[in-house]
């Protein structure tokens, strides 16, 4: 993946543009945009997003927004993730991320997704996760990548398969949700299975 001068924005960020997703580093202006959505979609979110017991969504106010601009600009400049907000044109549709890379003889990551529930079904998920799959491997220079899901969510499971992602297990209580230790369903991909996938990867990235 050859990045154009549009792709790396200002402050050392990156824009990744698919056929119908924009992806970039949120910022300050996009507060009012994420907190709305998050706010709509709670109870879409919620059996979802990891948290211990008895504790609450996490917090959608101004100062937690910033902790969170913060935060992704500190995995960022270390290398170990990078968090890119999901844009249809000027709308925010949800966020995706790669998270705990690991270098050495490792060379992997996590990739995880969420999309506003008006936008589901519609095929932006697959798109901004196949956007990030591709910055991954031919940017970051990556070997794998994996995504684990909590076995009963359906909708999350199609958009690791739609992308050809094989399942590799069950990692039994792999994540406490809602103080519950979930089994997670593991999904992984390889550099050279993604350079086998591109007919299908096609579907979802921009001409070239």
């Amino acid at each position: 993946m050859k990045l154009a001068r549009h792709d790396v924005e200002a402050g050392g960020g990156f824009r990744l543009e698919g056929r119908r997703v924009l992806l970039r580093q949120l910022e300050v202006r996009d507060f009012e945009a994420w907190r709305e959505s998050r706010s709509r979609c709670r109870e879409w979110l919620r059996p979802w997003e990891p948290r211990p017991a008895g504790a609450g969504m996490a917090a959608e106010d101004w100062t937690s927004f910033q902790a969170r601009l913060s935060s992704r600009e500190r995995e960022r400049q270390l290398g170990s993730g990078y968090g890119f907000g999901s844009f249809i044109g000027d709308v925010f549709a949800g966020e995706v991320t790669i998270s705990s890379i690991q270098r050495g003889p490792f060379q992997s990551a996590y990739i995880g997704y969420w999309v506003d529930q008006r936008f589901a079904g519609q095929g932006i998920a697959p798109e901004a996760t196949c956007l990030v799959m591709r910055f991954a491997f031919e940017v970051l220079g990556l070997h794998r990548i994996e995504i684990a899901i909590v076995p009963r969510n359906g909708a999350s499971r199609r958009v690791a398969e739609k992308l050809g992602l094989r399942i590799e297990g069950i990692a039994e209580r792999f994540l406490e949700i809602n103080g519950v230790w979930e089994d997670h369903v593991r999904y992984a991909m390889t550099v050279e299975e993604w350079v086998q996938s591109g007919l299908l990867m096609s579907k979802w990235l921009p001409d070239q």
